[in-house]
This record gives C-alpha cells, sequence and structure tokens, in this order.
C-alpha cells in the first residue's frame, strides 16, 4: 500500500514502510533512539552501474513525501545501470563496512578469520538499529543506541564495535560522504566511564617458585599443560605464543627460540634466549612430539591444546593469579631485583617501543643482554629439576 503524508506524519514504530510497487523503490526508514526520539529517513533502493544499492534520500520531515516520491521517480527513470549526476549515492554502514574490509583485509594477519570477527559483531551490536542507515545519516545518538545496552555488561565488545563503527565512519569522511565520526570524541563524553576489572592478576615475583613447585607436583593432569605453563613463567612469553611453539623454531645448541612475525602481537620476528631452566623443560617435553612438529601437543588429541589449558592448571594449584599475570610478575620481579634497564626487560617482553623516536632508532633486539636476565629469572624461579 503507498504511504500518504497523513501516514508518514503519524508513523511511530521502528521498522521500514515501503511506498508500494509503483514507489520506484522508496521507503521510509523509522528508528527510536534510546531517549524515545522519533527518527524518520527516506531510502530508495535501486539499481545503479549494475549493482542494487541503497540511496539516502534525506531526512524527515526536512524532505517531504511528495519530494522524496519525486526524487525517485526521477532516479526510476534513468536509463538502467546509469545514475543521476545529481543523485549522491550513499552507502549504507553495512555497504561501507564491506569496503573498509577490503581496504584493510592486506593489512591482516588472518584476513579471513578477521573479517568474520568483524561482520560478526557489527551484526550483532550495529546493524539492528543502523545497518540499512546511509552512512551520511549516522549521528552520535544512534552510535549510542548500539553501545548503550552492551556497555557495561559487555565491555570489551562493546569497545571493539565502537572502534569499528569508527572505522567505517572515517571511511566515509575520506570518501566525501559525510563530515565527521560520530563514534568520535563527542560520544566518548556520552558514554559512561566503564569498569575494566584492572590489569591481569599476577603471582607476586616472590610465590612464583612455590607456584612452579606445586604445577610439577600435580599428578592428576596431563604433562603438556604443566611443562608449558613452566616454559611460558621461564621465557614470559603469551599463552598463544607457548601453546603455539613448534620445534622448528627452537635452536637447542643455540639456545634460542625464535617466533616468526606471523605469530607475534607486534608482527616482528622475536627471539627468546632459553634459559638454563627453560632447556629443562624442553628436555622433559622433547618425548612427546607431534607429527606437526607442536612442542606442547594435547597428550588426548595431538593438536595445539587449548586456550584454556594452562588456566586450568594454574587454577588446580590455587594461590590465585593468572597465566598472562606472569608476565607482571617477571616484570616486577626485573624492576625490584635487579639492575637491568627498561628496554632490556621491554625486550624480552616483546613489547613495541611507544616512544615513534626511539624506536626508530632502535637497532638491536639486546639479545645477549636479555640471556643473562633470563638465566637470572630461570634461577630465581624454578627449582632445579
Amino acid at each position: 500500500m503507498a504511504l500518504t503524508a497523513a501516514k508518514v506524519r503519524g508513523l511511530t514504530k521502528p521498522g521500514a514502510y515501503g511506498d508500494g510497487r509503483g514507489g520506484c523503490g522508496l521507503s521510509l526508514r523509522v528508528h527510536r533512539t534510546t531517549t524515545g526520539e522519533v527518527t524518520k529517513r527516506w531510502i530508495q533502493r535501486i539499481r545503479v552501474n549494475g549493482k542494487v544499492t541503497n540511496i539516502g534520500l534525506g531526512a524527515y520531515p526536512a524532505v517531504s513525501l511528495a519530494e522524496a516520491r519525486a526524487v525517485a521517480f526521477r532516479n526510476a527513470d534513468e536509463p538502467s545501470g546509469k545514475a543521476r549526476p545529481s543523485v549522491a549515492i550513499v552507502p549504507t554502514v553495512r555497504e561501507m563496512l564491506d569496503e573498509v574490509i577490503e581496504v584493510h583485509r592486506g593489512g591482516w594477519r588472518h584476513p579471513e578469520r578477521h573479517a568474520q570477527t568483524w561482520r560478526r559483531s557489527m551484526r550483532a551490536y550495529a546493524f539492528p538499529r543502523i545497518g540499512d542507515m546511509p552512512v551520511s545519516e549516522v549521528t552520535p545518538s544512534h552510535v549510542l543506541d548500539c553501545l548503550l545496552p552492551v556497555w557495561q555488561t559487555k565491555p570489551t565488545a562493546a569497545r571493539q564495535v565502537r572502534q569499528r563503527i569508527g572505522t567505517v565512519m572515517k571511511l566515509a569522511v575520506a570518501r566525501g560522504y559525510r563530515q565527521d565520526n560520530p563514534a568520535g570524541e563527542v560520544l566518548g563524553a556520552a558514554l559512561p566511564k566503564q569498569d575494566r576489572g584492572g590489569h591481569y592478576e599476577a603471582v607476586p615475583h616472590g610465590e612464583v617458585w612455590d607456584t612452579i613447585q606445586r604445577v610439577r607436583a600435580l599428578s592428576r593432569m596431563s604433562d603438556p599443560p604443566k611443562l608449558a605453563l613452566e616454559f611460558l613463567v621461564l621465557t614470559a612469553a603469551r599463552s598463544v605464543e607457548v601453546r603455539g611453539a613448534n620445534w622448528g623454531e627452537v635452536d637447542l645448541e643455540a639456545a634460542v627460540w625464535t617466533l616468526p612475525a606471523s605469530r607475534m602481537k607486534t608482527r616482528r620476528e622475536h627471539r627468546v634466549p632459553l634459559s638454563a631452566a627453560a632447556l629443562a623443560v624442553l628436555q622433559q617435553a622433547t618425548w612427546r612430539r607431534s607429527s606437526d612438529g607442536l612442542v606442547f601437543p594435547s597428550q588426548r588429541t595431538g593438536r595445539q591444546i587449548g586456550t584454556a589449558a594452562l588456566g586450568s592448571v594454574l587454577r588446580a594449584v590455587g594461590g590465585g593469579g593468572t597465566v598472562h599475570g606472569f608476565r607482571s610478575s617477571f616484570r616486577d620481579w626485573a624492576a625490584e631485583k635487579t639492575e637491568h634497564p627498561r628496554e632490556v626487560v621491554e625486550a624480552a617482553l616483546a613489547h613495541t617501543v611507544q616512544n615513534r623516536v626511539e624506536a626508530a632508532y632502535r637497532r638491536t633486539d639486546y639479545l645477549d643482554r636479555r640471556r643473562d636476565l633470563m638465566e637470572a629469572w630461570g634461577r630465581y624461579v624454578a627449582p632445579v629439576r
């Protein structure tokens, strides 16, 4: 059924209302914000340059039904596959996301996985409210509507969605579809402070020795996750780096574990000097080699142990702390018990230098100096096997 001026004026229920079969793809999109405000906008679905797309024709009541219908009729009268130069073809948020993914795909380590993650989060939290809106019409209020329902209950997901909406809008600015980013600073002032839960809880460095003793004594857990946890502590590495460790990365003679850039958070190759204590752990692991070379394969499947495996070991021995927190234990020990410079400690943690000038002049990974550091750490936390 075709729209009427009275019906358009009285619509308040969120949804899409088409202008009937003769409406040339024209519809009115009604949206209600979290403050109760009702907004309405005109959209025309039309084929342009051989591709079906949505054209934003403006917001109601600034653009009346008669005006929107007249523009829609003119657009429909154009020869197939051509667009009127006077008509601004503004993509929707959903369509702009596709372009964002294509732009960034080449810089992602795992393009398909990242693309799926972006689309999944946007479908869950952004598209229900703004997915079909032209990017030119999204306001901070619209973005706020997307984020507020999950801002406190799912803080990490909410921050990621805000960042992704912002990326979409920055590309829209670059393409000339709008002048500002509605997910930027203005929105930040309207969002409540999140409780981020602080840093990862860490075992005090003076108690790590006892923790490793108790891990070794666990009889009801298989060896691979126990050895992996001890190796993680001794190398100050991240869980994903240790769980994916491959014998092809390990040079036992040189006592160096070299992680390729593809496996590093920083996307740079990272060399880890192996202390005597770390080499002793690898010696224990040698007889469990898997067919694909994993250092710590699952005893049950032969594949990489899962993300929860090391946490399960730590919980089994009690005493609190988190797996990632051992990196903080290492850093605290280095600061309190050694004279090693900060840059050497940060290099051991594979942290990116924040100061751009410093980063530009750094041409070393301090391998020899880190070897002394890691040897001292091994003696401090690992009982002799």
